[in-house]
C-alpha cells in the first residue's frame, strides 16, 4: 500500500513537471523571436478600415443585416482596440472612442434599425468625420478618411439576399 501511494504521488509529480514543461514551450515562440504586438495604425488599417468600408457598402445596398452585423464588429473592434491599447500618446484610448465615435455608432445604430438611408448616411458621414477628428487631435492629419467610392471587396455580395 505504501508502494503504491509513493508510485501514485511520482506519477502526479512527473505528470505536473510535464505540463508545466509543455506550458512554458508553447507560450514561448519556437524561434524565440519576440511576440508580435500589433500597434495602433496595425489596427486601423488591418482591422478598423476594412469594417468601416464594409459597414457603407452595406448600408448603400440597403441589406441592413449585414450593415448592423457591420457597426456591431467595428465598434466592437474599437473596444477590443481599447484593451489592447489602453493609452494613446497619453490619452486614455476610451475617452477618444466616447469623444469621436460614440454617438455616430449610437445615431448609426437607430439609422439601421430603422431601415432608413437617408439617417444611415448622415450617421456615416459624422462617423468618418469623427475618424478624422481623431486623426486631427493625434497629429494623424495626413490619414483622411472618406465615403468609399468603389467596392474593395470584389468578392463579396452586399446587396440583400434575394428570398
Amino acid at each position: 500500500m505504501i508502494r503504491h501511494a509513493i508510485l501514485s504521488l511520482a506519477a502526479g509529480a512527473t505528470t505536473l513537471a510535464l505540463v508545466g514543461y509543455a506550458s512554458s514551450r508553447a507560450a514561448t515562440p519556437v524561434d524565440n523571436s519576440p511576440v508580435y504586438r500589433p500597434v495602433t495604425s496595425d489596427l486601423m488599417n488591418e482591422v478598423i478600415q476594412p469594417r468601416h468600408i464594409k459597414l457603407w457598402l452595406a448600408g448603400k445596398a440597403g441589406n441592413w443585416t449585414f450593415a448592423e452585423y457591420e457597426r456591431h464588429n467595428l465598434q466592437g473592434a474599437f473596444n477590443r482596440m481599447a484593451i489592447a491599447i489602453p493609452t494613446y500618446k497619453g490619452t486614455q484610448v476610451t475617452d477618444m472612442l466616447d469623444a469621436f465615435v460614440k454617438q455616430p455608432f449610437a445615431d448609426l445604430d437607430s439609422a439601421i434599425k430603422a431601415k432608413d438611408q437617408v439617417a444611415f448616411t448622415k450617421a456615416y458621414g459624422a462617423l468618418t468625420d469623427g475618424c478624422n477628428s481623431c486623426h486631427l487631435s493625434t497629429d494623424h492629419a495626413m490619414a483622411v478618411i472618406k465615403t468609399p467610392n468603389a467596392a474593395a471587396f470584389p468578392d463579396q455580395e452586399f446587396a440583400p439576399p434575394k428570398p
